[in-house]
């Protein structure tokens, strides 16, 4: 969804706010932050909007305000090849220690179901350690899970399988800022102009589009 490519931000999130920025008139920054204090940050005006794959929630909508969803999601087991074909359902898989991004909802997920976890700061991250063998699989998002394993050559070795719940993504922002309707109106032009399906079939993630 966002990654750094020298000093450039691609992905899909990052062209889309791009995209998004020049349609208003401004230049967009963005910020790392740390996950857990995104709706804390955006309070308090250190950033103006959530932007990065975000999953809507009930809570969320009661503190801030979200956009309308953009993307279907689920949170996905990530696994070696060789080892995917052991499991054929989820709570075959209990006994194994997974990677989870800190703060997201594959942790909300893996704690509420008691499996053995470690918390890593990025998605890529928790991929990185599957494939150093620091933990069996992984659960990240299935926009994620497409990209990696099939776009980054590190990442080809694994594979997807099994998913915990279903989700959409939105973009966040502060209560009763009027970006809302703009983000809300630049979602609907994009579906209608086709330019939102072409920027996601640049990271293989089109069949996740929301019309």
């Amino acid at each position: 969804m966002d990654y750094k490519e020298g000093e450039e931000w691609k992905g899909f999130d990052a062209d889309m706010a791009g995209a998004f920025a020049s349609r208003i008139g401004v230049k967009p920054e963005f910020k790392e932050i740390d996950w857990d204090d995104k709706t804390e940050l955006l309070e308090e005006g250190a950033i103006d909007c959530i932007w990065n794959g975000m999953t809507m929630t009930e809570e969320l909508q009661e503190i801030i305000s979200c956009s309308q969803p953009y993307l279907s999601n689920k949170q996905v087991f990530v696994m070696p090849d060789d080892s995917r074909q052991k499991y054929s359902t989820p709570e075959e898989c209990q006994h194994l220690l997974f990677a989870v991004e800190s703060g997201s909802t594959g942790e909300d997920l893996l704690r509420e179901k008691k499996y053995r976890y470690t918390a890593y700061e990025t998605q890529k991250e928790a991929l990185q350690s599957v494939c150093e063998k620091q933990t069996d699989a992984a659960v990240i998002d299935i926009v994620m899970a497409a990209y990696y394993t099939e776009k980054e050559e590190g990442f080809r070795d694994l594979s997807y399988r099994f998913s915990l719940n279903d989700e959409k993504i939105c973009v966040g922002l502060r209560r009763g800022s009027d970006l809302t309707k703009e983000v809300n109106d630049f979602f609907a032009e994009s579906l209608k102009d086709g330019s939102m399906q072409k920027t996601a079939k640049q990271y293989g993630i089109e069949g996740a589009v929301l019309s």
